[in-house]
C-alpha cells in the first residue's frame, strides 16, 4: 500500500534521489516507470520502518482505514484459486492469500520492496511466487489466473491505467474477478494534509495533470497520476470489465492512525479510499 502524495515520504529517499521540488506536467510511461522504480527502491526501508507493523507480515489490508479482506470478503473464496497480486510491495496480502489456500503470484516494480517480500516469506514460511515486473507489461500467459487484486499497488503510478486493466483482463480467465484499491479521486482536490488545512479545496477535480517530484535537472523522481471516478469506470469498460461494486470505506471509530493524508479528522467528512470490484465479462 503506497502513500498518496508527499506528506508521509521520508527525507532519506528525497536526499538519495536529489528531489528539490514539485511540478505538474506530462510524464511519459518510461519516465514514470524509471522515477517510481528509483523512488520505491530508495524508500523501501523507511517505508517498512514506518508502516510495517500496521500492514503486518501476512495480512490483507485494503486501505489506511484498516479494512481487512478477512472481514470484507471482496475476493470471495480463494481456496485453490490462482491469484495475481499487482504491485505487491512487501507482499503481506500475497502471504495472507497463500495462508488461505490460494496459489499466488505477486509482482512489483521495485527490487527494494521485493527484498522485504522475500524476508517476509522467510519469516512466515509462506511462499507466494515473487516476480519483478511492470504493470503495463505483465510477463504472464493469457488466462493464467482466476483472481487479481491490488491494494494501493501500481495503479496510481502508471501512465496508462487502460493498459494495466487490459493486461489484467488478458491474464484472467473468463469471468475472473479484479479488485483494486486506490486513493479516492475526490482527495485530489484537497491539500495533502490530514489536519484542518486539508479540509479546504485547492485543486480542480478535473485536472488530470500528474503530481511529479523533480530533481535539480527537472527530471522526475516520483510520479503519481490522478483519474476521476468516471475515468476509472470507462477504462474498466474498455478493458472488458463490469464494475459490480464500489466500496468507499468509512473511517472506523477508535482508529487514530494518521498515514500521509489519511486520518480521523478528514475521514469523518469524506472518503479517503475507493475499492473497485470488477468481473471480466467473458
Amino acid at each position: 500500500m503506497a502513500d498518496a502524495n508527499s506528506s508521509d515520504r521520508h527525507a532519506s529517499a528525497e536526499a538519495v534521489l536529489g528531489t528539490v521540488g514539485v511540478a505538474h506536467r506530462h510524464v511519459s510511461s518510461a519516465e514514470a516507470r524509471a522515477a517510481n522504480l528509483a523512488w520505491w527502491d530508495a524508500d523501501a526501508d523507511d517505508y517498512h520502518d514506518t508502516h510495517g507493523e500496521f500492514l503486518g507480515v501476512a495480512d490483507f489490508l485494503w486501505c489506511p482505514e484498516g479494512l481487512r479482506e478477512a472481514d470484507a470478503g471482496l475476493l470471495g473464496d480463494v481456496f485453490g484459486a490462482d491469484v495475481l497480486e499487482v504491485g505487491c510491495g512487501s507482499a503481506p496480502c500475497a502471504r495472507w492469500l497463500t495462508d488461505q489456500g490460494a496459489r499466488v503470484v505477486a509482482f512489483d516494480l521495485s527490487a527494494g520492496m521485493l527484498r522485504h517480500a522475500l524476508d517476509g516469506n522467510r519469516r512466515t514460511g509462506l511462499h507466494p511466487a515473487l516476480v519483478q515486473a511492470d504493470a503495463e507489461h505483465m510477463p504472464f500467459v493469457d488466462g493464467a489466473f482466476d483472481l487479481a487484486c491490488s491494494a494501493f499497488g501500481a495503479v496510481p503510478f502508471v501512465a496508462s491505467v487502460t493498459k494495466v486493466f487490459s493486461e489484467v483482463a488478458r491474464v484472467l480467465r473468463p469471468h475472473g474477478r479484479w479488485v483494486f484499491s486506490v486513493t479516492h479521486p475526490m482527495r485530489w482536490i484537497f491539500p495533502d494534509d490530514p489536519g484542518p488545512t486539508g479540509l479546504t479545496v485547492t485543486h480542480s477535480y478535473f485536472d488530470r495533470t500528474p503530481y511529479v517530484e523533480v530533481d535539480a535537472n527537472g527530471d522526475a523522481t516520483y510520479v503519481e497520476y490522478h483519474r476521476t471516478l468516471g475515468d476509472y469506470v470507462r477504462a474498466l469498460h474498455t478493458a472488458g470489465f463490469r464494475l459490480v461494486d464500489l466500496i468507499e470505506p468509512e473511517w472506523p471509530p477508535g482508529h487514530t492512525r494518521v498515514w500521509g493524508q489519511w486520518g480521523p479528522l478528514r475521514g469523518k467528512f469524506f472518503p479517503g479510499s475507493a475499492i473497485f470490484c470488477c468481473v471480466r465479462d467473458s
